[in-house]
């Protein structure tokens, strides 16, 4: 299983089990919707550094993979036949 499908679903079970103790806690209508809404946002800027964490990894990757392409093309290139 790759990493990213374990920590969407890290995620996604901390999104879940925060909604449902927010909903299940004694407290007025006013104060839940409150910490429903700080927690959505938390989630979501959470979910926003993995995405951009995960698109910096996936671009570095793509560039070491087009500087060892660079390297093989010169290699092939500068060898005698």
């Amino acid at each position: 299983m790759s990493k990213g499908k374990v920590l969407l679903g890290v995620l996604a079970g901390v999104a879940v089990g925060a909604l449902l103790g927010v909903l299940f806690a004694p407290d007025t209508g006013w104060n839940t919707r409150k910490r429903l809404s700080k927690k959505g946002e938390d989630f979501v800027d959470g979910l926003k550094e993995k995405f951009n964490e995960f698109i910096e990894n996936i671009s570095e990757k793509l560039e070491k993979v087009k500087e060892e392409a660079s390297d093989f093309t010169e290699q092939a290139q500068t060898k005698p036949e």
